[in-house]
């Protein structure tokens, strides 16, 4: 079973604002009422633990803060090209592994991945230009990001020596 709550956006697309479910595998759908969806707004997934793989359809350019924050069992993302934009703490507490970022995504802002205990590596879109300190605080079992040059990585993103691999053009 799922159910979600929507808001129609001034630009008429709309806004997922709530889910009620109890579904392993998410799919968000991309629109409603006949129009696309463009925004997933704060904590819309927080506290449900059942959840272990999400699809993030294209269309969707804001991913709001907190999530999937509580997810504890998340352990796939799949983020869609055309993201633009993901809020601090967006993936707070996931468990997810490895996480592949969209050509499209320009920043990760502070606190985004906060205690994701279990990712091991992150893979950076083109368009990535930085990573803000403490995006990746609490990330213990962070090893490797790969990323394309000119990226600006601030001092304090990580909270450990972490290999970074440059991706050739």
């Amino acid at each position: 079973m799922e159910e979600y709550y929507f808001k129609m956006n001034d630009n008429e697309t709309y806004t997922i604002m709530g889910y009620r479910g109890d579904l392993k595998e998410i799919e968000i759908p991309s629109t409603y009422a006949g129009k696309p969806v463009t925004i997933l707004f704060d904590s819309l997934f927080k506290g449900h633990d059942e959840i272990i793989h999400v699809t993030i359809p294209k269309g969707i350019e804001d991913i709001g803060g907190f999530l999937f924050d509580g997810c504890n069992h998340l352990k796939k993302i799949d983020l869609p090209e055309g993201l633009k934009n993901i809020w601090q703490y967006a993936f707070v507490r996931t468990a997810i592994e490895e996480i592949i970022l969209p050509d499209t995504l320009s920043t990760i802002p502070p606190f985004s991945f906060k205690d994701c205990k279990k990712l091991k590596t992150v893979v950076c879109g083109k368009g990535l230009k930085k990573i803000h300190g403490l995006a990746f605080q609490g990330c213990e079992n962070l090893q490797i990001v790969f990323s394309y040059p000119d990226i600006m990585i601030e001092e304090n993103a990580f909270d450990h020596p972490v290999t970074i691999k440059t991706i050739q053009q």
